[in-house]
């Protein structure tokens, strides 16, 4: 089966399934070797590298590093107020779900201090889970690269819990201030909008993450990547392309996901 034929331009795949705890790739397609831009799926490694961080009690997710008391938390979770970049309009702690690239940034920058986040995400999460082509190249909001075989890794990494414990898997998970409205980037306002301490999590929002069961969590990226799991049924995947993400992303998505999943459960 062919998953990628209505995709533009050039682009690759992996779907990922556990059986007894091993992995199996369901399917894959396309060039995965090739090192492609993450854009804001760099989150997700962000996610984990600060899950470690609390894992190793270096840093708590209620520690106060934002503006108005904003918490790790609240930054992670795109409920500190903050708007999309530094200098656009704030809103009160925890009232709104507002995407803030500014509050990852700033999350990330409260942890690494005047060390560089390229390394810091590097030693955290891209050696230990053999992420060789992956790095940082700016912004760790969005300025991820990597092939699509690296963020299979990633996504299996989510799906085992590799590098975190269960408890802190579980906690990055969970919808923070799941009652939040908000909005979702390209596909419009949600209410609620579940996110967690980094990923999206679906809940009842009908967009890019198809019939996927409503714990699933996951991101996309402007790129054109994307990568979803869901631990209830042990399956992934991930895709990065070398089209931007437009209308093209907005009406594939939803269908596009729906089929990864029947594929990986079949």
């Amino acid at each position: 089966m062919a998953l990628l034929e209505q995709w533009p331009g050039a682009a690759s795949c992996v779907v990922l399934k556990l059986r007894d705890g091993a992995a199996v790739r369901v399917h894959e397609e396309g060039d995965l070797e090739v090192v492609r831009p993450w854009a804001s799926v760099t989150k997700m490694a962000v996610a984990l590298a600060v899950g470690v961080e609390v894992d190793w009690d270096l840093h708590a997710y209620e520690e106060v590093v934002g503006p108005g008391g904003a918490t790790l938390a609240h930054l992670l979770s795109h409920s500190s107020g903050l708007g999309f970049e530094e200098g656009d309009p704030v809103r009160s702690l925890g009232e709104r779900r507002v995407y803030s690239n500014a509050g990852i940034d700033r999350a990330v920058s409260a942890i690494v201090g005047e060390a560089g986040a390229a390394q810091w995400l590097k030693s955290r999460v891209f050696d230990g889970l053999g992420m060789n082509s992956s790095v940082l190249r700016g912004r760790p909001s969005a300025d991820g690269f990597g092939s699509t075989a690296d963020l299979a890794q990633l996504a299996l990494a989510w799906l085992r819990g590799d590098g975190v414990s269960n408890a802190t898997r579980s906690r990055i998970i969970t919808p923070y201030l799941p009652e939040l409205a908000g909005l979702v980037p390209g596909f419009g306002r949600f209410s609620p909008c579940p996110w967690g301490l980094g990923p999206e999590v679906r809940g009842t929002k009908e967009h890019w993450m198809g019939d996927w069961p409503e714990a699933s969590f996951g991101h996309f990226g402007k790129s054109g990547a994307l990568l979803l799991v869901n631990l209830d049924e042990e399956i992934a995947v991930v895709a990065t392309s070398d089209v931007a993400f437009g209308p093209w992303a907005t009406e594939l998505w939803p269908t596009w996901t729906s089929r990864a999943r029947a594929l990986a459960l079949s």
